[in-house]
């Protein structure tokens, strides 16, 4: 194993959702220096495919890992070894294992169905490959859908001068708002569920705010892609030939299927515990997660080469989000400590911000809070760190507080759209799109996108749904 191999395997074992890490830190003791790693991977990220394309493409890896470094030397003094290592076998099993595998599960599966046939991207098919896309999405993950669809959409308009909106369309709503619905849909959900959240408390709470906002989402998309497309005029000959459209690799929905059935299996059924190094592991998340390494191998076995080839299935994109989130999640640690702190952390003034003068919950703050921090601190664990602050007791966050659970769950999956590291899938499309030959936007040119686009669609919303 070569050096760089050794540093990655570094970086990926220390890819921790960052509140449960966090708790073995002080954060009320830590200032905002703590959190230089943590901008120093993000503007990595950012301006790296700018000033230095070729060593970015070439290096990320590596890049990602100094900053995971420097940040994991900083823990180690402040919270031990020991205690360092407790908390690592923690998060590795009750956190991390169940959230990377059921997301590769999900992308080893959908890597295996192809839509074939070449379809031509006018304004009516590509909105309704969104709306599939959305629909898709609680059912199958953000990551499940974004794989399935983002080829053949790709396809569809590959002979489109303008398709980068296309795209950055796709990421707001597969990659991220359509996967509202479900604990399947989206990580921060999934978390939700194995914190105790019911499987289908997001579907009956959180449909009338999801359906608002695809609905508006693809009313703009029709308007812009009908412009753009009238704008374009002749176009040029399709460089795809025509072939009937066509669904292959059914036997990849049964093993779908038999992810949502070891979820649900988890969410029920409560044999016992065993313990591991401080940890109590659940026997029920051990069957789980065999389940779901028995379904990647099943999917890996049972599909057809031509199929993989097809979908143009690599594990690159999945690699690149691997590797960077794991700088994140590491860098991230004690800037969740921080927030954690609450009112005695250098985060206090955000903090105040979601309570009243009496100390009541405001779901709007809740909202726009969990919402901003989302789209830079990545989804998942941001979800986490305000589900601890809102009380942390699913039973009574699902009643009494319900509103202040549908803010947080809302602002970690919508806004999760307005970057690209808000959530896994943005990356992995991103990748794919950027290697068909799309000239997609830079880190910040993304974000004025989402800003420009979501940011009015979310106040409208969240005037209308959140009390």
């Amino acid at each position: 194993m070569t050096f760089g191999s050794k540093l990655g395997l570094a970086a990926l074992l220390a890819l921790l959702p960052a509140p449960a890490f966090a708790a073995a830190l002080d954060g009320a003791a830590l200032n905002l220096l703590w959190g230089l790693p943590f901008a120093g991977i993000l503007l990595s990220i950012a301006l790296g495919p700018l000033l230095f394309p070729h060593l970015w493409h070439a290096r990320y890896g590596t890049i990602a890992a100094f900053w995971a470094v420097l940040a994991a030397a900083g823990l180690a003094i402040a919270a031990g070894p020991g205690g360092a290592f407790e908390a690592v076998v923690h998060v590795a099993l009750l956190e991390y294992l169940p959230f990377i595998l059921l997301l590769l599960a999900l992308f080893t599966t959908a890597g295996g169905i192809v839509v074939s046939g070449n379809l031509h991207g006018s304004p009516a098919l590509n909105t309704g490959l969104l709306a599939i896309g959305a629909g898709a999405a609680s059912l199958v993950g953000t990551t499940g859908a974004s794989m399935i669809l983002i080829r053949p959409l790709l396809r569809a308009n590959d002979d489109r001068r303008h398709r980068v909106h296309v795209v950055v369309f796709f990421i707001f709503i597969v990659s991220n708002i359509g996967g509202g619905l479900t604990p399947l849909g989206d990580p921060p959900l999934f978390l939700g569920f194995l914190r105790g959240v019911d499987f289908f408390w997001t579907t009956v709470n959180l449909w009338q705010e999801t359906l608002f906002t695809l609905g508006v989402l693809l009313a703009i998309f029709f308007a812009v892609d009908s412009w753009l497309y009238r704008k374009e005029g002749s176009l040029p000959q399709d460089p795809t030939p025509d072939r009937p459209l066509g669904i292959e690799g059914g036997i990849q929905f049964a093993l779908i299927g038999v992810i949502v059935g070891a979820i649900l299996l988890s969410g029920s059924w409560r044999p016992g515990t065993v313990h591991v190094f401080g940890t109590d592991w659940p026997i029920q998340n051990i069957v789980r997660e065999a389940i779901l390494v028995a379904v990647t191998l099943a999917s890996l076995r049972l599909s057809r080469t031509e199929h993989r080839e097809a979908n143009g299935f690599d594990w690159e994109p999945i690699r690149e989000v691997a590797k960077l989130f794991a700088a994140i999640f590491v860098c991230i640690i004690p800037v969740m400590a921080m927030l954690q702190a609450g009112k005695a952390g250098s985060f206090a003034p955000l903090i105040a911000f979601v309570q009243d003068a009496g100390g009541a919950p405001i779901p709007t703050a809740y909202f726009w809070l969990t919402g901003s921090l989302s789209a830079v601190l990545d989804n998942a664990p941001t979800y986490l760190v305000f589900f601890q602050m809102a009380g942390g007791d699913p039973a009574v966050l699902m009643r009494e507080g319900a509103a202040v659970l549908a803010a947080i769950s809302l602002g970690a999956v919508f806004m999760g759209a307005m970057t690209y590291i808000g959530n896994a899938p943005n990356f992995m499309v991103y990748a794919i799109a950027r290697g068909a030959g799309v000239a997609m936007p830079s880190f910040f040119g993304f974000t004025l996108w989402s800003i420009g686009i979501l940011g009015p669609v979310f106040v409208v919303m969240s005037l209308i749904f959140i009390s």
